[in-house]
């Protein structure tokens, strides 16, 4: 897997995030962070799209319990990716 530089400009809170995360041992330094960050934003976003692909089908099929229960679960997963 080739490789990319990416220079980004953060604030003082955040870059004092970004380094507590790397002197706590989660990781070994900033680039393996953002990496981590990334791959969590990605499957968020795929783990939101299956539900919302779910709350078409279950709409469509017109049984309306499993429309609200989908319904439920998309809102509240958003909300949690949003809090996250």
């Amino acid at each position: 897997m080739s490789m990319h530089r990416k220079t980004i400009t953060l604030t003082e809170q955040q870059n004092g995030w970004v380094k507590a995360q790397i002197e706590s041992g989660h990781f070994g330094n900033d680039s393996e962070y953002i990496r981590d960050l990334i791959r969590r934003d990605q499957q968020a976003k795929q783990r939101l799209a299956i539900l919302r692909q779910a709350l078409v089908e279950g709409e469509s099929s017109g049984n309306p319990w499993i429309y609200r229960l989908l319904r439920r679960l998309a809102v509240s997963g958003s909300r949690r990716l949003i809090s996250a």
